[in-house]
């Protein structure tokens, strides 16, 4: 059985890929798996950079087939911030922290001022092939106050309208249907199967 690496130490996002890979006979694994994990200087400007590093790094070290995903929120009214820095925004990966500091600079900006989208990019590397890039959008609002205990990251302030809750009061099915990375994944499974055959 062939095997993809997960560019990820998170659970939660290995499962994920389980269950969009096992199907086409390909064995999952992540760098919790890994022994020595290669050092990733992930010095990009946009999602889609970051996510070929990372990919990229580990194909051209392990010589294996790696996937990888960078994705954050881009504020509006924020010029595009967080952006790529939406995991570390306020200090390293620290959600409440994060939720504060975009609460705090949003403070004064007017609900229909507080445009939002949270963005997803996925690259998958195989040795002596191009890359393989898609990316996947989810369109709303920030709210002034947290909506729900799902998700994780900034998803209990990010208001979706078409279904009228916070990404935080979503269940994890209704998240994967219409989410950035849930998009994302759509397009990466109408492509995978023709890229990785070639």
């Amino acid at each position: 059985m062939e095997k993809i690496l997960i560019a990820t130490n998170n659970p939660g996002k290995a499962r994920e890929y389980k269950k969009i890979f096992e199907p086409r006979r390909l064995e999952v694994y992540t760098l919790a798996d890994l022994k020595e994990v290669p050092e990733i200087v992930e010095d990009g400007q946009t999602f889609e950079q970051n996510a070929t590093i990372k990919a990229q790094t580990l194909t051209d070290m392990l010589n294996v087939p790696a996937l990888a995903d960078d994705s954050g929120i881009v504020v509006d009214a924020l010029d595009g911030a967080p952006g790529i820095y939406s995991a570390r925004y306020a200090g390293d990966h620290d959600d409440q922290a994060n939720n504060a500091k975009l609460l705090a600079e949003l403070k004064d900006v007017p609900y229909e001022k507080r445009t939002a989208h949270f963005h997803c990019s996925i690259v998958v590397t195989r040795p002596g092939k191009e890359p393989l890039a898609v990316a996947g959008d989810a369109y709303g609002y920030i709210l002034t106050k947290a909506q729900g205990t799902g998700g994780f990251g900034y998803d209990p302030l990010f208001y979706y309208p078409k279904l009228d809750k916070t990404f935080g009061e979503l269940s994890a099915e209704e998240k994967n249907k219409i989410s950035h990375r849930g998009l994302a994944v759509q397009k990466l499974m109408e492509q995978f199967d023709q890229w990785w055959q070639v």
